[in-house]
C-alpha cells in the first residue's frame, strides 16, 4: 500500500483590516489563509508557483469548500494546517484553522486544483510526472 504525508502549518494573527462590520474576520479572508498554508505546503516539496510555471503547468483552483464552525477575532492567533489529501488526478488539499492557545478547531475546508498544460491550455487528467517526482521523497510503502 502506498501512502504519503505532505503537510504544513503556519501561524497568523488576525489583523484589524481583515474584520467585517461585526468585528469578526470576514469570511472571504479564510480562503486567503488557506492559500498561505497551501503555499507553505508547496514550498516544502519544492513545487511552489515559480517551479510550477517553469515546469510548464499551472494548477488553478476549481473548488473551495469552507465550514465555518467558530468566528475568528481581531488579534486572535491561529494555526492554519494544510495537508495533501489527493494527488494522482487532481490536488485536494485539506485545511484546518485552530486557535493557537487552545487548539480548538475553528474552521475546516479543502481546495481542489487541476493541472493545465501551459502551452496547450489543456487540462491534464493525470498528474504530470514532474509533480510525481517532487512527491517521491514523501511516498512510502506500508
Amino acid at each position: 500500500m502506498l501512502s504519503y504525508k505532505v503537510a504544513s502549518c503556519i501561524s497568523l494573527t488576525v489583523p484589524f483590516h481583515d474584520l467585517d462590520p461585526l468585528n469578526i474576520c470576514w469570511h472571504g479572508h479564510y480562503v486567503r489563509y488557506f492559500e498561505l498554508a497551501r503555499t507553505a505546503l508547496l514550498q516544502q516539496i519544492n513545487y511552489d508557483y515559480p517551479q510550477m510555471k517553469r515546469s510548464g503547468f499551472f494548477w488553478p483552483v476549481i473548488e473551495v469548500f469552507v465550514r465555518y464552525a467558530h468566528p475568528l477575532y481581531y488579534q486572535q492567533t491561529i494555526d492554519v494546517h494544510a495537508r495533501l489529501q489527493e494527488w494522482e488526478n487532481r490536488l485536494k488539499i485539506g485545511y484546518e484553522i485552530r486557535d493557537t492557545k487552545t487548539g480548538k478547531r475553528l474552521t475546516r475546508g479543502h481546495t481542489l486544483q487541476v493541472s493545465v498544460h501551459m502551452a496547450t491550455q489543456e487540462m491534464c487528467f493525470v498528474t504530470p510526472e514532474v509533480f510525481r517526482k517532487k512527491l517521491e521523497p514523501f511516498l512510502c510503502t506500508e
